[in-house]
């Protein structure tokens, strides 16, 4: 399981992840949307801590630097 995420792509999903849960613990989302918005959340924090999305996988999608290496 290569990672397929770059580092601002974490950044912004760790920063959704962050505002969801502030929401849902405010009150100010709740209910079943706000269940499902906290499930999403931590979606993104997981996929965001080990670094590989794996809807990126099958659409060929990587926001990851590519090494320009040639020797």
């Amino acid at each position: 399981m290569a990672s397929n995420m770059g580092n601002t792509d974490k950044v912004i999903r760790l920063i959704i992840a962050v505002v969801i849960g502030a929401l849902y613990m405010l009150n100010i989302i709740g209910g079943t949307f706000g269940i499902i918005l906290l499930i999403l959340g931590l979606v993104f924090a997981l996929t965001s801590f080990i670094g590989f999305c794996p809807l990126y996988l099958p659409f060929g999608i990587s926001t990851r630097k590519k090494n320009n290496t040639a020797r």
